[in-house]
């Protein structure tokens, strides 16, 4: 289990990360700017930081180089735009950075990304020197396949009911109400079964359910189904 600092100035993109990485076992911390970022860095030391680039009060090339003249640069840093050119990825490993993400971002290579970033040590070039010159490899375009947009364009902070303890597979539902609010009942339910029978593994519920891990996401925030009672204490699938 690793603990990964998540930058980003919108709190859609932050809670979403923070659920799919605690998901897969990780400590999450936040920051929603590069004040946020300096004093977690100082209190954390985290094992890996994903950095948006654009955010109000400095961008995070500007943070990078920041770390990397301070010699704090000594965790693997992914950096993220929805903005992001060959020049500004190339700029990013210059002073750095391992890897840049293209938002939307994927699912599957946000999750490869994560992994390759924590299995092998990121340069640390900048530790040794005010300015890190060295050039580097241009780093992974992340980008195709079913993308984590749709989910973070719902409200991340929806209200949520408490989840049963364990699988219950019959329960009882009050059918005179309106279609969608039975519906929604039944499939709250439905998903929270899957939950507690599976640990809390999202990827085997999505396996059980035929559902896509970014859209099964989506479904569970819609229906106030609480992620928090079901995480793992370590990683893995």
């Amino acid at each position: 289990m690793a603990t990964i600092l998540v930058v980003d100035d919108e709190l859609g993109i932050r809670a979403l990360l923070s659920e799919i990485l605690s998901d897969e076992g990780h400590s999450v911390e936040l920051a929603e700017n590069a004040a946020q970022a300096r004093a977690i860095r100082e209190r954390v030391r985290p094992d890996l930081v994903l950095l948006d680039i654009w955010m109000p009060d400095v961008d995070g090339i500007t943070l990078l180089k920041e770390w990397g003249a301070s010699a704090m640069l000594t965790m693997p840093v992914i950096m993220m735009s929805g903005h992001g050119t060959i020049d500004t990825a190339v700029e990013a490993t210059k002073v750095g950075a391992m890897a840049f993400l293209e938002k939307p971002i994927t699912l599957q290579k946000l999750l490869r990304a994560v992994e390759q970033a924590l299995a092998k040590p990121a340069a640390r070039a900048a530790a040794s020197g005010a300015n890190n010159n060295h050039g580097s490899a241009l780093p992974s375009r992340l980008d195709g396949g079913l993308t984590l947009e749709g989910a973070i364009a719902g409200s991340p902070m929806m209200p949520v009911a408490p989840l049963v303890l364990g699988p219950q597979p019959e329960q009882l539902f009050e059918l005179d109400r309106p279609l969608r609010e039975a519906r929604d009942a039944f499939e709250k339910s439905y998903f929270e079964f899957h939950l507690a029978k599976e640990n809390g593994s999202m990827t085997r519920v999505a396996e059980k359910t035929g559902l896509e891990r970014t859209h099964l996401y989506r479904k569970l925030k819609q229906l106030g189904v609480d992620l928090s009672r079901n995480k793992r204490g370590a990683g893995g699938n």
